[in-house]
């Protein structure tokens, strides 16, 4: 890759550079690792040592650090590390390597629409009606269905499968193996069936016969806003009347499933493994930790953060930090974890007074 001089990266980042800003760079690397080539990324005091082990030049160091007496010739200072690597990583990322124009292995509709500057790589298809945006990059073995429109400056993965009258905004990203916009999960009994009766029972299936599955079409689509990522192996249903509706800025990690009709806000951000069921509605900066499980039919409000493995069983007002399941508050359900991990230790001082008294009694 073309290297970046220190002040360029600095400028990239709105930091301050000390030393030699024309000193040039061709890639990251921690600092233990870092070559002579190599920006160092010692955000932290801890590091120090590792620059002291690496044979890095330049680096990108805490505020107030003394870069020299690390051995250094440049530095770029930033204020929150973590932002910057942001900034840094999308500098640095050449992303994949899709040739400019259409492939001649692609098939391309005659009715579909290409946009100006749009990369197609090879084995893509694209089917009737459908309309690409400017600037498109669309890797090898993607597969986008009929009527579907894709917004400018899309990403696409190899192996994204994306389904027929979906609508996509500006800016997409989307991972290996994405799929937006298969049928939803959606099967119905002739009678009602024994989940139907569990359900309304809260555990007996009571006299519901055994039934065939009849599926249910999903007649909707999807519609996704501007400049979401959706990661590898992560599947978004089409509704069944209505669209699955994500919005603006939301964060989609590997192998997460946002079910049939469920409407997700803006700059939502879901970690590997969620499980989102049918027709939840969920606010705005939502953030739901990985194996996160919501419930069908439930609402999310604004602001709620789940963590870890928290199993969502009932709508969760807006702000609320929810941990568990169920889930509940964070700071409950830490309390609850202390309390039973005391419960071997109380069980064993319930059995000695238990014997204490008893021996009292007996004396007696």
């Amino acid at each position: 890759m073309a290297g970046y001089s220190i002040a360029e990266i600095a400028e990239a980042l709105g930091a301050q550079v000390l030393g030699d800003g024309g000193l040039t760079i061709d890639r990251a690397a921690e600092p233990a690792d870092a070559g002579p080539d190599d920006l160092a990324l010692a955000m932290d005091p801890k590091y120090a040592d590792g620059l002291a082990q690496g044979r890095a030049r330049a680096a990108i160091v805490w505020d107030g650090a003394d870069w020299q007496a690390l051995g250094l010739l440049a530095a770029i200072v930033v204020p929150r590390p973590r932002y910057a690597m942001s900034g840094l990583t999308q500098l640095l990322d050449p992303g994949p390597e899709i040739a400019p124009g259409i492939h001649p292995s692609a098939v391309i509709h005659p009715d579909a629409f290409i946009g100006t500057g749009a990369a197609i790589g090879p084995f893509v298809v694209v089917g009737r009606g459908a309309r690409i945006g400017a600037n498109a990059r669309i890797a090898s073995h993607v597969s986008i269905a009929e009527e579907t429109v894709i917004g400018d400056d899309a990403l696409l993965h190899a192996g994204t499968r994306i389904g027929a009258r979906v609508r996509i905004g500006d800016r997409l990203i989307a991972q290996p193996s994405a799929v937006i916009g298969s049928d939803g999960f959606s099967f119905v009994t002739p009678e009602k069936s024994r989940a139907e009766a569990a359900r309304e029972t809260m555990g007996d299936a009571g006299d519901a016969k055994m039934q065939s599955w009849t599926r249910i079409h999903s007649l909707g689509s999807v519609v996704l806003g501007h400049d979401i990522e959706v990661g590898a192996n992560a599947c978004i249903d089409a509704g069944t009347i209505r669209a699955t509706r994500i919005g603006d800025g939301t964060k989609i990690d590997n192998q997460v499933h946002v079910a049939h009709n469920c409407i997700v806000g803006r700059d939502c951000l879901f970690a590997g493994q969620v499980g989102i069921a049918g027709s939840v509605t969920i606010g705005d900066n939502v953030i739901l930790g990985g194996q996160v499980g919501v419930v069908d039919n439930i609402f999310i409000g604004d602001g709620v953060v789940a963590g870890g493995g928290t199993i969502i069983l009932s709508n969760a007002p807006a702000g609320r930090v929810l941990l568990g399941y169920p889930a509940v508050k964070m700071d409950t359900h830490v309390e609850t974890y202390k309390a039973l991990r005391r419960l071997p230790r109380l069980a064993r001082q319930v059995a000695e007074l238990q014997k204490a008294v008893s021996k009292a009694g007996t004396s007696d």
